[in-house]
């Protein structure tokens, strides 16, 4: 089968290209060829960046495609420029959305495809379900054959899955606290990008899968205590400290932190995924976040220039710290 990914060489698409080539997938990737991630053998790469319809549609020239997949429509508008450049030539039509459109904070858990779609605190989110809402209408009037995909927080070796990144891991090897959102108490799923390209892959070309939405996740649970807690131990740090701050109050401090936070991260984010499991029975992950987390830290030790720091946040830190101990001096 011809499959077109548009980008392709992100962080959870990386694991997807090589895997789709791997069970014979005749694969074309769409982008600007401005990527530092190899691009796989036997892989035709389509210079053209899907933002400017004229460029995009040069790159296509007359191709048609058995399966498209953008990784990278975030907006109405662009899931617009897609129907006008995919309609009549594919045959299933692949959204990337996100978990973050589900009801947030979840009614009930686990969180299932038929958990409503409702984030009041990320336009992100809203605008993912803006797209998903646009694509269902053209299956329904026009048999538009697209499949909807909600990753959640996916991961490979180059990501942190906490605020301020490498700059976090620094202070914790220098003996000093990190921030905490909440009380570290609250659930949340990591799944590696190789564990989520199996459930994915076994997507695409998939009759079943059109006109469905379907989130593939790992089934592992952490809190986010533990989360940092592995951190720390990959990281080589024995008794990290912890300071517990509201996610409410560091959205104050900082508003592009708390849209992530109270939109996602805040509160407990579990999947059932049973659904894509059906679809896909060889679906199973295999990667531990114990062992992602080292293979993690494994890539940034090993070149200082991986090692960024941050010096807004790390500034952002000590306030965040010194005025939350200062006005709870119990807490923290």
């Amino acid at each position: 089968m011809k499959v077109l990914f548009i980008g392709g060489t992100g962080k959870i698409s990386s694991a997807c290209t090589p895997l789709a080539v791997e069970r014979g997938f005749d694969m074309y990737l769409l982008n600007r060829g401005q990527t530092d991630r190899p691009v796989p053998p036997g892989v035709t790469v389509l210079h053209g960046d899907i933002r400017d319809q004229a460029s995009a549609t040069a790159a296509l020239a007359d191709h048609t495609f058995d399966i498209v997949v953008n990784w990278i429509a975030f907006t109405p508008d662009q899931i617009a420029t897609d129907l006008a450049l995919f309609k009549g030539r594919v045959g299933q039509y692949i959204f990337i959305s996100s978990a973050s459109a589900y009801q947030t904070p979840p009614a009930s858990l686990p969180v299932t495809e038929s958990t409503p779609l409702d984030n009041p605190y990320w336009l992100y989110s809203r605008n993912k379900i803006a797209c998903e809402e646009l694509l269902l209408q053209e299956y329904r009037a026009n048999k538009f054959p697209m499949t909807i995909v909600r990753p959640s927080h996916t991961y490979d070796k180059t990501m942190f899955p906490f605020m301020g990144n490498y700059t976090t891991i620094h202070r914790m090897r220098q003996g000093q606290p990190v921030v905490v959102h909440g009380d570290g108490t609250s659930l949340w799923t990591l799944t590696h990008h190789t564990d989520f390209a199996k459930g994915f892959v076994g997507l695409m070309g998939n009759s079943h899968a059109i006109g469905d939405a379907f989130h593939i996740t790992s089934d592992e649970w952490l809190n986010w205590n533990q989360i940092y807690e592995i951190f720390a131990r990959a990281a080589g740090v024995t008794n990290p400290e912890f300071v517990h701050i509201p996610s409410e109050l560091i959205n104050a401090y900082d508003a592009n932190l708390g849209a992530g936070l109270l939109g996602d991260k805040a509160a407990s984010m579990i999947f059932d995924n049973s659904k894509v499991k059906r679809l896909v029975p060889d679906f199973v992950c295999t990667t531990p976040f114990s062992r992602g987390a080292e293979e993690v830290m494994k890539w940034h030790d090993a070149d200082p220039a991986r090692q960024a720091l941050d010096p807004r946040m790390d500034q952002l830190f000590d306030r965040m710290i010194a005025d939350y101990r200062k006005a709870w001096p119990t807490q923290g």
